[in-house]
């Protein structure tokens, strides 16, 4: 259900993805559990931080190029926990008429938003399945935030790997596009295998088979089909932090994000 009943229980005996990457980040919204889980995370795949902190980048680059093309809504899937450089932190940055719906599943990443966002206009938190977009269209924070009617940009950076079936995570965007004007955007990133060696990725999936998310790594040929039915722009699916950067960019960094990420646009 979307926007459930405030006074749920947080679990704090199982890890969460949201907090660990919010852990990655430098933030404090993380518990114990998530703090141990995190660090086996980092032993499995040494680079955790790397991945969680180029996605970031990249979804602050994906933003300011959406702005720049004239979008000015905003959907964002898997949100997360509110930390340095939020969508509409930059996008209202550009454009302060600019509006923003934010989603998540998980109760420590919508409680947070909700406290940072009450005094802010244009901006909205849904608590929902994103694998679910018929609940996620319909909810108030989404449907009366935003206006299909006109372009809108899909956020699905970091979200994905969180859908493991292939066919269900195509038929999710599917959803989403369909319900999108033409012209609309979708910006994704995706976890990859760049530096990481088949151990580590086996190991790193161990480690978030514990918490209620576990994901699975797309290499490029399984994330392309993700982006069915849009325009890819340029530069194209390229690993994140070659993604329109802002300087030069180390060689060692673009291996260690272990991460693909694109933009395409509807026609």
């Amino acid at each position: 259900m979307s926007d459930p009943d405030e006074r749920e229980v947080i679990d704090v005996g199982r890890p969460n993805a949201a907090r660990m990457y919010d852990y990655y980040l430098g933030g404090s919204a993380n518990f114990e559990v998530d703090r141990a889980a995190a660090e086996a995370g980092r032993a499995a795949m040494p680079d955790a931080e790397t991945y969680a902190r180029a996605n970031r980048a990249f979804l602050g680059r994906a933003v300011r190029y959406l702005c720049s093309v004239g979008i000015d809504q905003f959907l964002d899937l898997g949100s997360g926990i509110p930390t340095k450089g939020n969508v509409h932190e930059i996008a209202q940055g550009v454009n302060p008429r600019a509006r923003v719906a934010y989603v998540d599943i998980e109760s420590v990443a919508v409680a947070h938003s909700r406290r940072m966002l009450a005094q802010v206009d244009g901006v909205t938190i849904t608590r929902a399945d994103i694998r679910r977009p018929e609940v996620v269209l319909s909810a108030p924070g989404v449907a009366g935030q935003l206006d299909f009617d006109r372009p809108i940009a899909v956020l699905a950076v970091a979200i994905l790997p969180f859908v493991p079936d292939d066919v269900e995570a195509a038929a999710v965007l599917a959803a989403y596009r369909q319900a999108c004007a033409p012209g609309s955007y979708l910006a994704i990133s995706h976890i990859s295998q760049l530096a990481a060696s088949a151990e580590q990725v086996a190991a790193a999936e161990q480690v978030m088979a514990r918490t209620p998310t576990p994901v699975k790594w797309r290499s490029a040929d399984r994330i392309a089909p993700l982006l069915d039915g849009y325009e890819i722009v340029p530069p194209g699916l390229l690993p994140v932090p070659l993604w329109r950067p802002d300087g030069p960019v180390e060689p060692e960094q673009v291996v260690r994000a272990n991460a693909f990420g694109a933009v395409g646009v509807l026609r």
